[in-house]
């Protein structure tokens, strides 16, 4: 037996999420980028390990698409890009944020939401790097090289 809660929050109380987004950018921004990175990527493992509500395992994916975003050599994301996207992956980076991710249940609830949010400030880049990964993909199984860079997929489509 499954248990379904919706609820709405209002713009003040996205508004707190979005103060606690800023409080990460501001301490992230000593940090070093493959650190963030990289503590983004063990909640990534962390998550698909463990025994975590599927409200947050159906989301950790485009966590997982901005890291592969900002590790694709092909990619090459944009200076201010890049610093949007680790910027975004730097409240995931801290398992103490609004609920402490060791709460039983609700523990990512906190981070699902943060994802809800940056999906949709992100969505242009998001769409564009899964449609770059597509056309790779397309590139392979037509056997032509998959390497192929941003700028060139830019340029074809």
């Amino acid at each position: 037996m499954s248990l379904r809660i919706t609820f709405d929050l209002e713009e003040k109380d996205l508004a707190y999420f979005r103060t606690a987004m800023k409080r990460a950018q501001e301490s992230a921004k000593s940090a070093a980028p493959d650190d963030v990175i990289g503590r983004a990527e063990a909640m990534i493992e962390v998550v698909q390990g463990g025994n975590v509500p599927n409200f947050v395992s159906q989301r950790i994916g485009r966590v997982a698409s901005l890291v592969d975003m900002l590790r694709d050599s092909e990619w090459k994301l944009p200076v201010q890009e890049r610093r949007n996207v680790l910027s975004a992956l730097s409240y995931f980076a801290n398992p103490e944020d609004i609920i402490h991710d060791s709460v039983p249940v609700l523990g990512y609830l906190d981070d699902a939401i943060m994802i809800e949010l940056i999906v949709r400030e992100l969505k242009p880049e998001i769409d564009a790097f899964e449609d770059f990964r597509r056309y790779q993909r397309e590139e392979a199984s037509r056997n032509r090289d998959p390497n192929v860079t941003r700028d060139q997929w830019l340029t074809q489509k």
